[in-house]
């Protein structure tokens, strides 16, 4: 930025790694940074004055300027004032500040003009990177190609419809181990990359900080800031009035840290977030009269947020109560009364007997009809097209049952009953011989246990943190084995380093972890549990067990169980094995079954008696069968329906697939790196090692001093953590195509066609983008992204942009001076040649935003229409939903109508006789 010293308040710059931005309006400028505004986007940027990527607007006598009320005029000179400018023109005096925010200010034209010229293979470079980068922004599958994740396919379902939702919130609910923080992190993903969610917070419990943020990391390439104490109070040690939350974007914090300081909690409130991301959110205990803190701190969170996504895989842990209080944070007002939820929730079944009918291929039967194509145009429309012979709108009837009277709006969970490829648990219950001390009794067993396993890692959770420590201080009293703890005491990093000791095949054989070992954290690499004990909660067994059993486990999962006969241990592992079968099936409707079966339980355990016992499990195994058919018949069987869509998956991953395996963009990547002078040596097939070399730039994103191993391929990528995954998404792509084309790298070019027996002509191709300025928020990209549009004209202004002689030529560089310097072509030839390009693409430009425009309003008035005949019959969905919509619809009108062209690049070429 050679005009750093001279930037002042008032001033227009434009960024050459953003032109879609629009000009730029200095706010301040102080201590080494510049803050600029750019109203037609609606974005603010802080730029480091020395290495920012801006330049400043400064128009010239005879250039066309236009003013914010659409006011064109030519410039007849120039004048500044305390470092603003002021154009003279024959109408009046325009001020910098009046200019419009629309106004392009790349012009090849003038390199062209002054002889600036580059090779023909960067410019054929640069119109490739243009093409790409309308592709990438317009794909459906932006955002998710780039994960270094396995494409399953209920995954991608769950987050292809949450990220299109203009205002996602929901519940992501998966049972353990099917991948909701990757669900969670798609969706992100894919949000931040399309601009519609780039002030982030995610709250996790204080042990899962470090896992969050390595997943974000490695398999995302998103650096979240962790926030503590000790960085909040550096912070303002260097500006004691600043919110230390609008230090950074990304903000991945403990919700414990911020439950703990009033302060603290007020700071990030006042911050502004448009995502807000809450792991284990069954922890936000709720009842009608009071709330936990950390409940009320999300409930206030949310209130402020577009988004919001809740994950837990025991929705139910809490009770149905606490399962409502969930669902009350993200739609209060459809959430409103427990007494109704509840009531709603008894006829689910009803909705899930239609729908099997209708799969079975059967059509809706009277008492259908009554119930829901009375209350629906949208299902009454497919119910007569389905009457009258039009099988196809058979699924669209069952997409509209499930949608309008299911459950689905707010709340995605998907169960291993309804996938295959799981392990299977075999769970051994062992009576410990206990001596005279039922603890000792166990530590011996587990010695012996851990003899008979060999070499075989074992993880065991217990309660406490006491207990842990005592577990590992009398087992190495037992027997020489490597051991780790991991509970709530340890540090972050002592939690992490103990971890990551277990995993290691030289590390420690067994990792003894308190209750905070049951969440959120992935041991699969291990076959063996030990249940120390045995928790009350069924939901928290589950979790136990789900640190094993998660997808990708490849062996079966050994869970080993020590009893004391004739005590309550005794009660709790012979109701959990023989009456729930939770030991080796995942278990649904825990909270019901508790609920009716639970007294039964808590008095056994007060005292034991065996036929008591014996007649616990036989109750509790008919109460399971009777809650399970019950979820499988309706709750469960609507659910099942709503997160998992065969058609949307193979879709989806038809799209990534082909992105992952496109040829063509590895070989555009490879020349794009070597043009900024990157060294790349070739590893094996799609893999590469990239260096500094010379780079020309200091604008890409950086690499390691060591330089980086990288690969195209997704499976290589996936066992080859140490290596990057280049796809679309990759930081360094976006990087790479944003710096080239933000600059004048390959935007002027002269080559020379020798075309046999020829007259000798000059033509002139050009690459104009079509492209709107729009706030990030309207994601406008997806209908108009910046599209290229190649139009060539001859000399005397004539369209040949349809010559397909010309798009086989083979151009050579030949010498430009004697072309170029000519002044009828400077003064006459190339501007009669560029009007008659700007007419050409502006009437292009009218198809462009005609299509853009009818994909955008039957893409939103569907939606809306949808959402408000569901409105007619469902609570789901409030009025302010439509509202955002068609609000959204009308931004969308406007700013596609008000699209415009921008010249990208410019090619002289000498057509000869040859």
């Amino acid at each position: 930025m050679s005009d750093a010293k001279k930037i002042v308040p008032g001033q227009r710059w434009v960024s050459d790694t953003e032109p879609e931005l629009g000009l730029g309006i200095v706010l301040k400028s102080e201590y080494g940074r510049a803050e600029l505004f750019f109203p037609a986007a609606n974005e603010h940027r802080q730029y480091a004055m020395e290495s920012a990527p801006l330049r400043r607007v400064r128009f010239r006598e005879g250039d066309h300027i236009q003013t914010h009320d659409g006011e064109d005029f030519v410039v007849t000179g120039v004048e500044q004032d305390a470092g603003l400018l002021m154009y003279r023109t024959e109408g009046r005096e325009v001020t910098e500040a009046e200019l419009s925010d629309l106004i392009s200010f790349s012009k090849p034209e003038d390199r062209l003009m002054g002889g600036q010229v580059d090779d023909l293979r960067t410019f054929d470079l640069r119109v490739e990177a243009l093409h790409w980068q309308a592709d990438m922004r317009k794909s459906p599958v932006r955002g998710f190609v780039g994960g270094r994740v396995d494409l399953i396919p209920h995954q991608m379902v769950i987050a292809n419809e949450v990220a299109t939702r203009l205002a996602p919130r929901v519940l992501l609910a998966d049972e353990v181990g099917l991948g909701k923080t990757i669900e969670a992190c798609l969706i992100l993903h894919r949000l931040h990359l399309t601009g519609r969610a780039e002030r982030v917070l995610i709250l996790v419990p204080e042990p899962l900080i470090h896992q969050w943020f390595v997943e974000l990391l490695r398999r995302f390439n998103l650096l979240f800031s962790i926030f503590d104490e000790p960085r909040c109070a550096s912070i303002e040690a260097n500006d004691p009035e600043a919110n230390p939350f609008l230090d950074s974007q990304l903000v991945l914090c403990g919700i414990e840290f911020l439950t703990g300081d009033v302060d603290r909690a007020a700071q990030v409130l006042e911050a502004g977030w448009e995502l807000l991301i809450v792991d284990e959110a069954h922890h936000l205990e709720w009842g009608p009269e009071a709330a936990s803190d950390s409940y009320e701190l999300v409930e206030a969170l949310a209130e402020q947020c577009a988004g919001l996504l809740l994950l837990t895989a025991t929705p139910q842990q809490l009770g149905r109560s606490g399962h409502f209080a969930r669902l009350r944070l993200l739609d209060p007002e459809r959430y409103a009364d427990l007494d109704e939820f509840l009531e709603e929730a008894e006829h689910y079944e009803e909705v899930a007997d239609a729908v099997d009918r209708l799969q079975r291929g059967e059509a809706m039967n009277e008492g259908d009809t009554r119930l829901f194509a009375s209350k629906s145009m949208r299902i009454q429309k497919q119910s007569k097209a389905l009457a009258t012979g039009d099988d196809g709108a058979r699924s669209a009837l069952i997409s509209e049952l499930v949608d309008e009277f299911g459950t689905g709006r707010v709340m995605f969970r998907n169960t291993r009953a309804d996938m295959t490829g799981f392990p299977v648990r075999e769970a051994t219950l062992t009576a410990v011989d206990i001596g005279e001390d039922v603890f000792e009794g166990k530590v011996k067993w587990l010695a012996g246990l851990l003899n008979d396993l060999g070499k075989e890692k074992v993880l065991l959770i217990c309660r406490t943190r006491e207990m842990a420590e005592g577990i590992l201080e009398a087992l190495l009293r037992e027997v020489n084995v490597n051991g780790a703890l991991f509970h709530e005491e340890l540090t972050l990093l002592q939690r992490d380093r103990n971890a990551a000791y277990f995993s290691e095949s030289e590390g420690a054989r067994i990792l003894i972890c308190s209750e905070i070992g049951s969440e959120g954290r992935n041991f699969q690499f291990a076959h063996h549990l030990v249940l120390f004990d045995l928790p009350d909660d069924p939901e928290v067994l589950e979790q136990r067990i789900g640190r094993l059993d998660r997808i990708g486990q490849t062996a079966t999962i050994r869970i080993h169980v020590p009893y004391v006969a004739g005590t309550e241990s005794e009660v709790l592992a012979t109701w959990y094995h023989e009456g729930l079968g939770a030991f080796e099936k995942s278990l649904h409707g825990a909270a019901l079954i508790v609920r009716e079966v639970g007294e039964d339980v808590a008095a056994l355990r007060e005292v034991f008696d065996e036929k008591k016992l014996v007649a616990l499990v036989k109750k509790t195994k008919a109460c399971h069968e009777r809650v399970s058919v019950k979820l499988k018949r309706g709750h469960d069987r609507l659910l099942q329906l709503n997160s998992s869509r065969p058609a949307v998956a193979r879709e989806m991953l038809r799209r990534i697939r082909i992105a992952d395996e496109d040829h063509d963009f590895e070989e555009f990547m490879l020349r794009l790196i070597d043009h900024f002078g990157m060294d790349v040596e070739d590893l094996e097939e799609r893999a590469y090692f990239l260096q500094r070399g010379n780079l020309i730039t200091d604008a890409l994103p950086a690499l390691p001093d060591e330089g980086l191993s990288v690969t195209f391929d997704r499976a290589r990528a996936l066992s080859r953590e140490d290596m990057g995954f280049m796809t679309w998404d990759h930081p360094m792509v976006r990087g790479a195509i944003d710096t080239l084309l933000g600059a004048e790298w390959g935007n002027t070019a002269f080559g020379v066609w020798e075309a046999g027996e020829a007259k000798d002509t000059i033509l002139m191709e050009v690459y104009v983008v079509a492209e709107c300025v729009a706030p990030a928020a309207l994601h406008a990209d997806r209908f108009l992204p910046a599209t290229p549009m190649r139009i060539v004209v001859d000399h005397g202004g004539g369209d040949r942009s349809g010559d397909e002689e010309l798009v086989e030529a083979k151009l050579f560089q030949g010498e430009w001076g004697p072309v170029l310097n000519k002044p009828a072509v400077k003064q006459k030839l190339i501007p009669r040649m560029l009007r008659a390009v700007t007419k050409l693409a502006g009437e292009r430009l009218k198809g462009i935003v005609a299509d853009a425009s009818k994909l955008m309003e039957k893409q939103l008035q569907d939606e809306i229409e949808r959402l408000v005949d569901l409105k007619e019959i469902n609570d789901h969905v409030g009025s302010e939903e439509i509202a955002a919509l068609e609000a959204q619809k009308a931004a969308l009108a406007k700013t596609i109508a008000g699209a415009r062209v921008r010249l990208d690049a410019v090619r002289m070429i000498w057509k000869v006789r040859g």
